[in-house]
């Protein structure tokens, strides 16, 4: 099997020197990516930049922005199984980024921000036929129904939800405490635990939609003449 995994924060220059980024550290991205590679998949990291070493053992694209990691996926997704979505691009970037550093004494009052490319919603159309899509979803309230909305409107196979205000669940920890949602399933809320066992939670579930998705069809039953 190919999976894809996404990895880290992207940034969004302001200018030459400075950007609009988050707090994510890329350590849940990178544990999925080694689980999937110590179950035998064939694996790529878009790995935007990590505060964790990188893993071993597979390829690495490097990207910055959020465009470069949507490219990146696309470029990746036409002979991917499953594709795990664990980056937390930026949202938003500068509407127009400075040519040079930008000085205090001449600093604008306000800057304006532009949505970036919604990585997720864009892949839709280059998805392989059978694919697993998962998605994640950081919330700060009611976490289970923002994944709710995300896995209708992104067309996600599943979404893995976690409240980045519960203590040890947010960015930049060891730790993570989840809810797996998926479509026609139940939720799945795991104790809080650490990022490796959360990944192999994780798989785990992609592996069942996988063969579910591979089960055959049963004959229909055929109706006996009278």
């Amino acid at each position: 099997r190919r999976i894809v995994v996404t990895a880290g924060p992207t940034r969004e220059a302001v200018d030459p020197v400075r950007f609009l980024s988050n707090r994510s550290s890329g350590k849940m991205g990178v544990a999925i990516a080694e689980a999937a590679w110590r179950r035998g998949a064939e694996v790529t990291l878009i790995a935007g930049p990590l505060s964790v070493p990188e893993p071993k053992g597979m390829p690495v694209v490097h990207v910055e922005t959020t465009a470069e990691m949507a490219r990146a996926v696309s470029e990746a997704l036409s002979t991917a199984d499953v594709l795990v979505m664990a980056a937390a691009p930026a949202d938003f970037r500068p509407a127009a980024p400075a040519t040079t550093k930008i000085k205090k004494a001449s600093a604008p009052a306000s800057l304006v921000l532009a949505p970036t490319q919604d990585i997720l919603a864009s892949t839709v159309a280059d998805r392989r036929v059978g694919a697993i899509v998962v998605g994640f979803a950081l919330e700060t309230n009611d976490a289970v129904r923002g994944g709710r909305a995300k896995l209708d409107a992104k067309a996600l196979d599943m979404v893995v939800v976690n409240d980045a205000t519960e203590r040890g669940a947010g960015f930049g920890v060891d730790t993570n405490r989840v809810t797996l949602l998926s479509k026609g399933g139940p939720d799945e809320e795991l104790p809080l635990m650490s990022k490796h066992d959360v990944a192999d939670a994780i798989l785990d579930r992609v592996g069942a939609l996988l063969a579910a998705r591979r089960a055959p069809t049963p004959p229909a039953t055929p109706t006996r003449r009278r």
